[in-house]
């Protein structure tokens, strides 16, 4: 790039440099604006006769056009891209979703370029119209080896960024309690509605047991049968392991235990299991309380059908603690 001040009559096509304004403080063009035949126009109306600009030289890529294209290539999903000032382009969720994030991928690029991307939190819930990233450029201009470099290194490992729709989830919740199912239900079912209305979601089948492995499992098979998007198991114990009732409930139909213990508080007695693709989500506790948990941190990508490990739920650690 080359800064140079030049006669108004002659800054077609060049970058603006500095912000300009009116005598009267009002800004007429941001900063990185290219000027038009138009905008001379207007601005030798505003009786300015130079103006501070810069021009790409060969082998470098405009700001608006480096971060447009490292924006469309690092996301997918339900995601649209809109220019913004100042070199940067903002992801908007385009219906409700949840934001998986490549934290690695994302590190690496922020580190070696000179284009930053901000992003949500993995697993973070969208609603339609929010922002869920931002690509922001060094002022002007990016070399074009960088860029390429970026683009190559998205298309090869990438997406840093998928906006996965959550589209009519089915929700299971099965209360459960030694003496009655219906007491766990009076005691939870108020705070369950408000966790799930946060993410537009509802509890579809519900059915309340005595907490016994055979009552437990046969209530769990039959929830199963209709293949919710999740189904959440809400007892007013607290199992030390997969080898109490509920863990016992789970392994009699089936299901894989993916993990036991969450590194989240609240929330770290989570057991998670999947009956083929449908997680079965133990919380223990997280249902007493609509503050935020282990729960409201899975429950976006489980209503976008999205399978979580064992290694992404060990992930939670940084930033796990939630209160």
């Amino acid at each position: 790039m080359r800064p140079q001040t030049v006669d108004i009559r002659e800054s077609a096509g060049r970058v603006l440099c500095c912000t300009v304004f009116r005598p009267g403080g009002k800004k007429l063009f941001s900063k990185g604006h290219v000027i038009s035949e138009e905008d001379i126009k207007l601005l030798e109306m505003e009786g300015m006769e130079q103006v501070w600009v810069t021009e790409l030289e060969e082998g470098e890529v405009g700001e608006d056009e480096a971060v447009l294209t490292v924006g469309s290539e690092m996301s997918c999903g339900a995601l649209e891209i809109r220019l913004a000032a100042g070199g940067r382009a903002n992801l908007i969720a385009t219906e409700n979703a949840c934001a998986l994030i490549d934290d690695e991928l994302l590190r690496l690029i922020n580190y070696t370029a000179s284009i930053v991307i901000a992003t949500v939190p993995n697993f973070r819930y969208a609603r339609a119209g929010q922002r869920v990233a931002t690509v922001k450029s060094a002022p002007f201009a990016v070399a074009r080896t960088q860029l390429d470099a970026v683009i190559s290194i998205l298309r090869d490992r990438g997406p840093i960024l998928q906006a996965r729709p959550i589209r009519n989830p089915v929700v299971a919740v099965l209360y459960s309690d030694p003496m009655s199912g219906e007491r766990a239900r009076q005691l939870f079912e108020n705070i369950m509605t408000q966790r799930l209305e946060r993410l537009g979601a509802r509890a579809n089948f519900v059915l309340a047991v005595t907490e016994e492995e055979g009552a437990v499992s046969r209530a769990l098979e039959h929830l199963l049968r209709v293949r919710p998007s999740v189904v959440l198991m809400a007892s007013t114990t607290a199992p030390a392991g997969p080898e109490d009732v509920i863990g016992r409930a789970m392994l009699r139909v089936g299901c894989h235990i993916e993990k036991f213990l969450a590194p989240v508080e609240p929330g770290n007695l989570l057991l998670l299991g999947y009956r083929d693709d449908i997680p079965v989500v133990s919380a223990p506790g997280c249902f007493r309380s609509a503050k935020p948990n282990v729960v409201d941190l899975l429950l976006p990508p489980m209503l976008a059908r999205y399978r979580v490990s064992g290694w992404e739920l060990a992930c939670l650690g940084h930033g796990g603690l939630l209160a």
